[in-house]
């Protein structure tokens, strides 16, 4: 039989996995979100990030954003990326360089979402995007800075979301 301090601990996991499912389920916007974890925090420049999601209607608009967390330690204001997005036959529909700011240039104060020493980022990679057919598509990501391997990123990911169309009262 379980101890009763081993059972204790399994019902306070039970209810924290409860909690975390409840809360992940009510993000009725969310079509796909993926984010991968860098071993040691390091991004190196030959390690592509590959995301594959599928849109099933077309009609709505629809914001790609990419999700970025990294440490303080992190040795630069910003990060150069380059993004690539394919429909399902490999075709390259979108592709662009971006600079996004992870901390202000003047002052060195983190941007994003703190919690202790990481902070999260969610930039704007396409908004209001209209896919032109049903289908699946990938989008990878690929770091584009002198630095290899960039230090202090602790993980990258992509959400693609449905636009609201609620209006705010």
């Amino acid at each position: 039989m379980f101890s009763k301090s081993g059972s204790s601990i399994s019902f306070q996991w039970f209810i924290c996995l409860g909690v975390l499912l409840s809360l992940i389920s009510c993000d009725k916007a969310r079509v796909f979100e993926e984010n991968h974890e860098f071993n040691s925090k390091n991004w190196y420049v030959d390690s592509v990030q590959t995301y594959q999601f599928t849109v099933s209607d077309v009609s709505k608009p629809y914001n790609v954003l990419i999700n970025l967390r990294n440490s303080d330690s992190y040795p630069y204001y910003n990060l150069f990326l380059r993004y690539y997005l394919a429909d399902s036959l490999g075709k390259e529909l979108k592709s662009q360089q971006l600079e996004l700011l992870l901390m202000d240039a003047k002052t060195g104060k983190p941007q994003g979402k703190g919690l202790g020493d990481i902070y999260t980022h969610q930039f704007d990679l396409l908004k209001n995007y209209t896919f032109q057919k049903p289908g699946s598509y990938q989008i990878k990501l690929k770091q584009y800075m002198r630095q290899n391997p960039l230090p202090e990123i602790n993980s990258v990911g992509i959400r693609v979301e449905e636009v609201s169309t609620e209006v705010k009262k």
